[in-house]
Formats: C-alpha cells, sequence, structure tokens
C-alpha cells in the first residue's frame, strides 16, 4: 500500500491560553472591488512561521493520508485518501478556498475527544478536497464525526469569492467521538471577525434536519449539527428552551479574559469601520458588561479595501480608552507592545496588559483576497508575511504559486536554525531592533513597509492585466514567478533595513543624516559626530518625578 506523507510543521500552532489569533472578515458587497476578503494572525510564541505547499494530485485505491498534529507534530493516524486532491499553498488552495482559524478552547471537559482529526488536519484535509465554502463547512462536520475530533474549541473562517462563513465547533470530550457545531453565513454587505471567543450566540432554528445535509439548514445560511442543542442539555450547560441556546454560552462562557483579550479585538475592528456607534459595547470589550455582547456581524460606514484590511491587523487600539501607549508600561520609547503574560502579580495584586490586534508573538499573517469574476489562478491573491503585520510588508502570493517562495518555505530554516534566507527569522532580526526603541527607529521601517506595499498594490493590476492575455498554463508560471520575485525583493529591502538600522543606531546614538539621508560627513570622509538623543522628554520627566533630586545636578 502506498502511503502519501504529508508531515506538516505548520505556522499554526495556537492554544486557548495563549489568547492567540485573530480573524477579520469582509463580505463582497462590502469591499471596495467586490473581493471577499478574511485575515488572520497565526500568534504563537516559538512558532516558525512558514507557508506550506500541497500539490495537486491524483491517488489510487489504497492510499492514505497520514494526520500529524499541527502543534506537536505527532503522529495522529492516518484516513483513506481519495481520487483527487487539490493544490493547496498556505491556507487557500487552488479554487480560491480559504480556511482560517482561531481557538477559543471552551469547556476544558470536551477537549481532546476521540479520534485523530485536530484543528489543524481538519483545515488541510478539507483545502485539498472541497471546491467552495458551503462544500467545505459540509466536509468539516463528516470529517470530524467520521474520523473523531481531538482538538479545543476552534472558530473557522470559511471563504471563497463569493460567500463567507464562520464556523465554530468543540469535541465531545473523552471516550466519545465527533463533536458540536453550528456555522453562519455572513452576509455580503457586512463585516466579521472572531479571536479567540465563540461569538455565535442565538440563532434561527430548523424544524427537522435537511436529510441530504445530515444536519440542520435554515435558509442556507445556518448550518448546526443535529445534536448541538441536545448535548449541552445531556452536559448540563443548557436548559432553557431550545429558542434561547446560544452556542458561545453553551460551549465558551465568557469570562473576563473571553472579553478583555479577545472581544476587545473584534471590537476595535467594528469600532473602526462599523455603521454603528460602538461606544454602547465598550463595557462588554472591557470585561466589565457581560450582558452587553456585540452582534456577529455589523454592515461598514463605508467598503473596505484589501489594504485597510492589512492596516487593522496592525492595530493597537490606537485612538480608544485601550490605547496601549499611554501609560509607563510602554517604556521609554513608546513601545504599543507589552511582554506577555498578559497577567501578571504586584503585592498579591493581580493586574493585566492589554492583547491588540497586533503582536510581537505572531508567527506569520495572511490576507486572502478572493474574486469571483477572475479565473480561480489569478482570483485568489494571498497576501503573506511573517512576523507582526506591524513590523513587515505583505507580498503577494497567488494561489497557483508551485512550492513556497524560499523566503517562507519550510525548508529553508525552523524554530531552532537562523538563516538570512528565511523571512521569519530576518523579520524578527529587524523587530527586535525597533520594539526598544520603537519612536525612534519603527518611522523607519514604516517607510519601507509602506513604500513596498504601495509598489505590490500599484503592480497588481498591470501583472492581472498581462495574464489575461496568455494561455492559461503560461500565466500560472507567471504569477508563480512573480510571487516568488516578491518575496524575494522584499527579504533583500529587510536585509537592506537590518543593516541601515544597526549603522545609523548604534550604541543608543543616532548617525548625523543630511536632508536627502546621507550620512553627514567631515571634509576628509570621517564621522561626523553622533546625534545622542538621550530619553525622550516625556520619560525624563518620570525620571525626575521618581529619583527627585538625586540626579540634579548641583548649583556651581
Amino acid at each position: 500500500m502506498k502511503r502519501i506523507f504529508a508531515c506538516v510543521l505548520t505556522c499554526l500552532l495556537t492554544s486557548a491560553s495563549g489568547l492567540a489569533c485573530t480573524n477579520l472578515i469582509v463580505g463582497k458587497k462590502a469591499s471596495q472591488d467586490g473581493s471577499t476578503i478574511v485575515s488572520y494572525s497565526s500568534d504563537d510564541y516559538g512558532a516558525y512561521g512558514h507557508l506550506f505547499y500541497f500539490p495537486h494530485a491524483k491517488h489510487k485505491a489504497g492510499d492514505t493520508r497520514f494526520l500529524y498534529h499541527y502543534e506537536s507534530n505527532n503522529y495522529l493516524g492516518e484516513i483513506p485518501e481519495v481520487e483527487e486532491t487539490y493544490q493547496v499553498v498556505g491556507l487557500v488552495n487552488e479554487h480560491q478556498l480559504t480556511v482560517f482559524e482561531t481557538t477559543f478552547g471552551g469547556r476544558e471537559e470536551l477537549w481532546e475527544g476521540d479520534g485523530i482529526m485536530d484543528y489543524g488536519s481538519l483545515m488541510t484535509v478539507t483545502l485539498q478536497r472541497a471546491k467552495t465554502a458551503r462544500e467545505a463547512v459540509k466536509l468539516m462536520s463528516e470529517l470530524a464525526n467520521e474520523y473523531g475530533y481531538q482538538s479545543e474549541g476552534e472558530s473557522f473562517t470559511v471563504a471563497d469569492p463569493n460567500e463567507v462563513w464562520v464556523m465554530e465547533m468543540i469535541g465531545k470530550g473523552k471516550g466519545v467521538k465527533g463533536a458540536v457545531w453550528a456555522a453562519i453565513r455572513i452576509p455580503d454587505d457586512c463585516i466579521s471577525g472572531h479571536a479567540n471567543q465563540s461569538r455565535i450566540r442565538q440563532f434561527p432554528q430548523a424544524k427537522k434536519i435537511d436529510k441530504k445535509l445530515g444536519f440542520y439548514n435554515v435558509g442556507d445560511s445556518i448550518y448546526y449539527s443535529k445534536d448541538v442543542i441536545t448535548f449541552a442539555r445531556e452536559k448540563g450547560y443548557f436548559t432553557g428552551k431550545d429558542a434561547d441556546f446560544s452556542f458561545a454560552e453553551a460551549y465558551n462562557p465568557l469570562d473576563f479574559g473571553g472579553a478583555r483579550f479577545c472581544e476587545a479585538r473584534v471590537w476595535s475592528y467594528f469600532n473602526r469601520w462599523a455603521d454603528l456607534d460602538m461606544n454602547k459595547y465598550l463595557d462588554y470589550a472591557k470585561g466589565e458588561n457581560n450582558n452587553n455582547p456585540m452582534p456577529l456581524y455589523v454592515r461598514p460606514k463605508q467598503k473596505l479595501s484589501v489594504q485597510d484590511v492589512k492596516n487593522m491587523m496592525r492595530d493597537h487600539y490606537e485612538g480608544t480608552p485601550l490605547e496601549i501607549q499611554s501609560d509607563l508600561g510602554m517604556g521609554p520609547y513608546e513601545m504599543p507592545y507589552r511582554p506577555t503574560p498578559l497577567q501578571f502579580e504586584v503585592d498579591g495584586v493581580k493586574y493585566f496588559n492589554e492583547r491588540p490586534i497586533s503582536t510581537q508573538q505572531s508567527s506569520c499573517i495572511y490576507v486572502s483576497q478572493m474574486r469571483s469574476w477572475l479565473p480561480d489562478y489569478v482570483g485568489c491573491c494571498l497576501w503573506f508575511g511573517n512576523d507582526d503585520a506591524n513590523m513587515v510588508a505583505l507580498t503577494p502570493v497567488y494561489c497557483c504559486t508551485k512550492e513556497a517562495p524560499i523566503p517562507y518555505n519550510e525548508k529553508t530554516a525552523d524554530t531552532f536554525k537562523f538563516s538570512f534566507k528565511s523571512a521569519f527569522w530576518l523579520c524578527n532580526w529587524v523587530s527586535n531592533m525597533v520594539y526598544y526603541r520603537y519612536n525612534q527607529l519603527f518611522p523607519e521601517l514604516q517607510q519601507v513597509r509602506d513604500r513596498l506595499e504601495r509598489d505590490y498594490n500599484n503592480l497588481q493590476k498591470d501583472v492581472e492585466t498581462k495574464v489575461a492575455g496568455m494561455p492559461e498554463e503560461e500565466a500560472k508560471q507567471y504569477l508563480s514567478d512573480y510571487s516568488h520575485r516578491m518575496a524575494g525583493g522584499m527579504t533583500d529591502e529587510w536585509m537592506q533595513l537590518a543593516q541601515r538600522l544597526i549603522v545609523k543606531y548604534n550604541d543608543m546614538a543616532v548617525k548625523a543624516v543630511d536632508e536627502n539621508g546621507r550620512y553627514k560627513k567631515t571634509a576628509g570622509g570621517a564621522q561626523v559626530p553622533v546625534v545622542r538623543p538621550g530619553y525622550p522628554e516625556a520619560y525624563r520627566r518620570q525620571i525626575v518625578k521618581q529619583a527627585g533630586e538625586r540626579y540634579r545636578v548641583p548649583k556651581e
């Protein structure tokens, strides 16, 4: 028997305790160009971010698919292969299907149910076998029931060029096979999101199971498993009327962390874009009023572009009451980041740090753009970057791309091995120089980041116009080469940025430059005296306030 080996050490590492990952969603009538847009940050300390690749393949009877746990890479088991599987690069396939996730955890006694299908396997196997979002939702439920679901509770974003669904699933605990779940289609003119807290609450219910699907179907826009309510009753999670059933309340009861560390990220997205006063939900986002939950989706006040979504993935609650750059925690250089853990203790009292969308522990960022009016091989453009979205330019990777570009390839490096060819390590090298002198160094990084993304955005139309006149296979090769070239060009730019930062900002000083950005030199070509800016004035005042007269220079 031939065995198809599919060992994938992925960048989707996450856990509920890490409160990792964010997905943002834009329906096709809520976007500027009519595309569906979904995003995903894979946030976990120690995870090595890369793009994995499965080629389109035909399989023989008896072929099997090996399953490995996404987080540990431990062998789980194997399942029969299907006759044909689709190409997958990252988390999109050749038919413009995208599947992203965030882990909500939920009730611990339901984790690690019997079976061999963890959330990562569920995603990749589905991408290899489904063409549409609707087909993917059905397949995910079937796979979980047939092979058992062995993961914590998950929120999935399942999207194609026409539809976006949010599907939430949790297992049934040890000794029980399968999962309970609910899925809701996001209206085309709306935006949505999820960030490690279950967001599906009450929903309209069907009177009987759809025999063709094998689960409940409400208007072809709400699906849910046949036992999602009865199982909650059996476990004592729900005792009311069926009409009052809430998936989130039953399987992932909200606590302070679920609101402040998770729902607050979705609130910030809605606060920026919703055609709705989100101040009325601020108490909910702050963890002060669990009885005032936000809606699953809202209509935006204006249509969003792909760049708008990229920029939203860089959010630190700027301009809101949750803004991070407003107290001593930002450090001397006004850094919009906080070291983890999220909670800490001082003199027996517990405190916490804010958890924004943009975070230093991101291993990689995806923004998937899917367009129904274009051929699949050009219609889906996956914008990808390693490290925190705020700290890197996202490059285009078309869904027809052959192999992962070298900077994003799992063969290039890993979590234990550094390489200058690896975008993960190169981008982390730069960001870790910038974090601790943020207000001095970040403007230089931002300038390069934004210039590159403007270039990529401007090139996109020309590239796609050019391939429109090519035979399909020639067009696919061109787009694949282009994706590889852009990834390589970005890492070249980042190498230059890294070298410039260490040269210009060495030893907490700054080399003087002229109005054209060139280093100032003496007539003989030597370095002129460096600028020694010291701490920013606001921080100097804090030093004086705390130290009193200790550092005061005595009068002569």
